[in-house]
């Protein structure tokens, strides 16, 4: 018996008109759940621990590609291929374009604040032991989630129609915003002529 990533079994999944959403459905097994949650936390923390800025930035696609199977996994197919299209595709070639232009000799060379380090430990760890005491006693944590009903129309339709009906304009205006970030970084980072 298979179950689902919400918790139902997989034969008692609402059918859709369209036949997208079937019974025979396969999902993710728990092995390669566990294979996409671990690289994307591994990586997640190499984002953070690699002092070479190119190094990181490719170890945030990684942890990208890694949290977009976890979305597909979801049945959330439209985000998982937006995650790899948007963020592993071109925000961080952006991302490396902008740590190529800029002088990363300068960071590599600073040393390690040990107590900053030992103060961001600790307060990891006490957001992690508030984050555990309020679950603990929130009632409707220890819950599953209810089945979600299967969707009769394509969700892509759906996303696109918001996206340039109602929310035309701001979507517009955010990408005049990065257009003009990018120009200033290039003339920030531009070095004079020796």
């Amino acid at each position: 018996m298979a179950w689902c990533s919400n918790g139902t079994k997989e034969s008692d999944r609402p059918n859709s008109k369209l036949g997208i959403r079937t019974s025979k459905l396969k999902l993710m097994s728990p092995f390669l759940f566990w294979i996409f949650a671990v690289l994307t936390l591994i990586f997640g923390g190499a984002v953070v621990l690699n002092r070479n800025p190119v190094a990181s930035a490719l170890s945030l696609v990684v942890s990208f590609l890694g949290l977009s199977a976890l979305f597909v996994s979801l049945d959330a197919f439209f985000v998982g291929i937006i995650q790899v299209l948007v963020y592993a595709g071109a925000v961080m070639v952006l991302f490396l374009f902008i740590i190529m232009l800029l002088d990363i000799r300068v960071e590599e060379r600073l040393r390690i604040n040990w107590l900053a380090a030992v103060a961001g430990v600790g307060v990891a760890a006490i957001l992690l032991i508030q984050i555990y005491v309020v679950i603990g006693h929130f009632q409707s944590a220890r819950r599953t989630f209810p089945p979600l009903a299967g969707s009769t129309t394509d969700d892509v339709w759906h996303i696109g129609r918001l996206l340039f009906n109602n929310y035309n304009l701001p979507f517009q205006i955010t990408g005049v915003l990065v257009l003009v970030a990018t120009i200033g970084v290039v003339l920030l980072s531009r070095r004079e002529p020796r």
